[in-house]
């Protein structure tokens, strides 16, 4: 099954679920047992280098990477980091993903953030979206979200605030256009 791995799940308008109010969720992966997913696009009232001093790690505060904000990845293991980034291999607890990027839960890359060796481009999330066997295709049959391919320039390149809207129209879909109701055929 190859599923809805690398790709964003858009939330729909009726999704109001605060964790997931027009969110934008790079699913890492989707298979036979559920889906697990990080929310790029929910800011937290905390830094970067917030977190590392919490966290008693040296960075170096002069790095622009210190005053980003890390993101609510979602409702899972809230206390604990990943770190969505570009390829860098080397680290302890990394999963390679599609599309060049890859999800690391070490600590080891935390040391790196603020200096020359962190990854190209990168997402510190504390958190992560699950879902069972079958949870993910329910939600998307409910008309919960809207599945589109993932496109790294959104993931990196863009200010949280303009995620959701660029998400949408990357298929050509203004959010006002979007609905409440499901279509079945």
């Amino acid at each position: 099954m190859q599923g809805f791995q690398n790709h964003f799940l858009i939330a729909m308008p009726a999704l109001d679920d605060p964790m997931f109010k027009r969110s934008v969720t790079y699913v890492c992966e989707h298979n036979d047992e559920g889906a697990m997913g990080i929310v790029i696009n929910h800011p937290l009232p905390v830094s970067v280098a917030d977190l590392l001093k919490q966290l008693e790690i040296t960075f170096d505060a002069d790095s622009p990477v210190a005053s980003s904000q890390v993101c609510a990845g979602g409702p899972v293991q809230s206390d604990r980091g990943f770190v969505l980034h570009t390829a860098k291999p080397g680290y302890h607890s990394s999963m390679p993903l599609e599309n060049g990027l890859m999800v690391t839960t070490s600590k080891d890359i935390l040391m790196d953030l603020t200096t020359a060796a962190a990854p190209e481009k990168f997402i510190l999330a504390l958190g992560y979206a699950g879902w069972t066997a079958g949870q993910l295709e329910q939600e998307i049959a409910d008309n919960s979200w809207l599945v589109v391919p993932a496109d790294n320039h959104i993931i990196f390149d863009l200010i949280h605030a303009e995620k959701w809207q660029s998400a949408t129209a990357a298929i050509g879909i203004k959010p006002w256009q979007l609905t409440n109701e499901a279509g079945h055929a």
